[in-house]
Parts: structure tokens; C-alpha cells; sequence
């Protein structure tokens, strides 16, 4: 089977759909990747087909203050301009990112089947849920289900607002205005970290975490007898600011952290300031380093949150913006996480000390990493689904 994955340029969404690509290729499909170009030589070296998706940089026509917008006016110019590049490529199935929702538009223009890919829990709206976004939990009781339906009723317009720009530019396009949806919806996370609901839809589909190591280098943990600390500053744009700066501030060895204690940041770039001896900063490959890691302090991003779950690693998270006030929140519930918010030494000190010294959260961690032998294969869920249209 010939396989297109259209994904856009920030790693959480890239990494993902290029993870993806390899499953692909590792069953005998071909795939081709669609994406920035910053990360084209990165898929071909690990052995991914991949070419330019046109038009990720916005015009004077694209409205970034509206969040709706923003997705579907994009969308709707991407699409088209997409079009030549998918026609030439031939595949017999188009997987789209969820937020990069050219593809799927495209691939309909085409009469392709498209398939969608969410690197992160479902975040549709659900009558059993609070919105998407609140971090809450499901309310309990009467009052509890109240809170609910009044949140979800001040939400609803928005969603609507976004049927109606989606429909909109359908339309524009020469598409029907209303969208039939994608054949299947991967949804790439731990079954540990959704949360059940009644109206679970019938074409969604939990296949597990897709991850890519960017790289094959080894961050080198400096020499020490004590805890392995790994900073993980968030990728996204949204994502909490000066947490590399303020953990290396903060956590010293011998004064905070326990003597001994190693200090590794995990970023795309490496140090542009002085590294103190018990501290690494720069580019590595993450699941080694999780192998060595006692507690990981992160933005709460999906990527870096499921890999160290999969590693069993607790976590101290600072959110930032995005899904990772959602995705903390559920961190938090299910016990293998602390939540600081807003970023404070005082504060971050606290909760390092308190995740280490308490066995529950390592606990935790490991049987939401464990929840991954629930998972379906992707790969097969994409095949099994292009059959029922044969």
C-alpha cells in the first residue's frame, strides 16, 4: 500500500506522523512524508520518503488570532496547493495530522481515503466530559454533572463556530459543506492517559505513542551517586519559558537535590550559557536517557509525557499553554505527577524533593506505562480499514 502522512513542522506533530512513516515501511508499505523542510533530510536519513508540504507559511490572508481560522482557512489554501504534489505520489491512502487539516481536504479533492492521526488522547468534545482544555476531572453527583453541561453549553459555541469556518471553506474549495470525516481516527497515546467516556466514537482507534529519536547521539550523565534529574523544555510555542535557567538555578546538589545528584536537559539545542559540572544540556536521544532517569521535569507536552511513562519515570510538571494544562491535570489524577504552575524556584524545589522521596508516583508511572498492552497496531488498523471499502 502507498501511503501519504501529511503532518506539519513542530515536533510534536512531525515526529509522530515520521514515527509513523517507519511502520509503515517496516511492514513492506511505502510512505511518504509530508511536512516542513526543516525535517526532510532528518525522515530520508531514517530511511522515510519525504517531500515539502507548500504553504505552511502564512499570508497576508490568514487570520491567526482566530483559532478556527487559523485551522480551516489554512487548511482550505493548503489543500489545493497540495493537490499536484499527493496527484504525483499516487498513494492509495492519505493519513493527516489532526491540526494539519490540508490533508484530509486534499485528500477528498482526490477522492482518497484519508485517515486521521491524533499524536495525543481525543480531544472532540464528549457528553460524559467537562471541555477539552479544563483539566477537571468528570463531575460526580448532581452538582458535579451541573458543572458540566453549564461548561460545556459556554464551550459549544465555539466548536460550533469551527463546524461552521470548516463547512465554509468545504465549500470554497468545491468540497460538500458537510464533512463526513475521516475512515479512521488514530489516537496515538496511552490508554492511561484518556479518560473513559460514553460516546466514545466508533471510528477512533487507541494504537499507542508514536515516538522518533531526532538523533543518535548519547548525552553523557556526568559522574555521581545520586538521582538523575531530566529537564525537558517544551518544543511548542505555547509551552512555559526560562525552565532549563530556573532548574539549574534551583536544583543544586548538596543544597536542594541530594548529594550526588545529576542534572540533564533535554533540548534541540545545546548550552549558550555556562553548564555547571553536575549538568548536561544539548541534543539526545531520549528513551536512553529516560533508562537512567529517577524523575523527569517537563511542560506536560503529550510526546515527552508518554515516553516517560513508557520509561515508568515520575514527573514534575509545568504547563504551559495548549493541551498540556489537560494533560498535567490527567498526570496528576492518575498519580505518577506533581503540578507547579506558575514556575517558582520555591515551588519547583518542593515538588522535585516530594516526587522523589515518595515511591507512589514511580509507581504510578509504571502502570500507566504498562497500559501500553492495550494498545492496537496502526499499521493494522489502517489496513484492516481500507478493506471495508474494498
Amino acid at each position: 500500500m502507498r501511503v501519504a502522512v501529511v503532518a506539519g513542522p513542530d515536533p510534536g506533530h512531525a515526529f509522530p506522523a515520521l514515527a509513523l512513516c517507519r511502520r509503515f515501511v517496516a511492514a513492506g508499505d511505502t510512505a511518504t512524508l509530508l511536512t516542513g523542510t526543516e525535517w526532510l533530510d532528518t525522515a530520508r536519513a531514517a530511511g522515510v520518503d519525504a517531500v515539502e508540504l507548500i504553504g505552511l507559511d502564512p499570508t497576508e490572508l490568514d487570520d491567526d488570532t482566530d483559532a478556527g481560522a487559523k485551522i480551516h482557512q489554512r487548511a482550505g489554501r493548503m489543500a489545493v496547493l497540495n493537490v499536484p504534489v499527493l496527484r504525483d505520489l499516487a498513494p492509495d491512502l492519505v493519513v493527516s495530522d489532526v491540526i494539519t487539516a490540508c490533508g484530509g481536504l486534499a485528500a477528498e479533492l482526490l477522492g482518497i481515503p484519508w485517515i486521521e492521526l491524533n499524536p495525543a488522547p481525543l480531544y472532540r468534545p464528549s457528553k460524559g466530559l467537562p471541555p477539552l482544555g479544563s483539566g477537571l476531572a468528570p463531575g460526580v453527583g448532581i452538582r458535579g454533572r451541573l458543572r458540566d453541561a453549564i461548561m460545556r453549553a459556554m464551550t459549544a459555541r465555539s466548536w460550533r463556530e469551527g463546524i461552521r469556518q470548516r463547512s465554509a471553506v468545504r465549500v470554497q474549495i468545491g468540497l460538500p459543506a458537510t464533512d463526513p470525516g475521516p475512515l479512521r481516527r488514530l489516537i496515538a497515546t496511552l490508554p492511561a492517559l484518556e479518560v473513559p467516556r460514553p460516546d466514545w466514537p466508533e471510528e477512533a482507534v487507541v494504537v499507542g505513542p508514536l515516538h522518533f529519536e531526532p538523533t543518535d547521539a548519547v548525552l553523557e550523565i556526568p559522574p555521581g551517586d545520586g538521582p538523575v534529574i531530566v529537564v525537558a523544555p517544551s518544543t511548542a510555542v505555547t509551552g512555559t519559558r526560562g525552565l532549563t535557567e530556573i532548574a539549574l538555578e534551583t536544583l543544586r546538589p548538596g543544597e536542594v537535590l541530594p548529594e550526588g545528584s545529576r542534572v540533564v536537559v533535554s533540548r534541540l539545542s545545546g548550552a549558550d550559557f555556562e553548564v555547571p559540572p553536575w549538568a548536561v544540556v544539548g541534543l539526545g536521544r531520549q528513551d536512553e536517557l529516560l533508562s537512567h532517569a529517577d524523575l523527569v521535569i517537563c511542560g506536560g507536552g503529550h510526546g515527552m509525557v508518554s515516553k516517560t511513562l513508557l520509561a515508568g519515570v515520575p514527573m514534575v510538571v509545568v504547563p504551559g499553554g495548549g493541551d498540556q494544562w489537560e494533560i498535567a491535570n490527567r498526570l496528576v489524577r492518575q498519580g505518577s505527577a506533581r503540578l507547579i504552575r506558575p514556575l517558582e524556584p520555591a515551588a519547583l524545589a518542593e515538588a522535585v524533593i516530594d516526587v522523589l522521596a515518595a515511591p507512589r508516583y514511580a509507581e504510578a508511572a509504571k502502570r500507566a506505562g504498562a497500559s501500553v498492552a492495550d494498545v492496537a497496531d496502526p499499521v493494522r488498523v489502517c489496513h484492516d480499514a481500507m478493506k471495508t471499502l474494498a
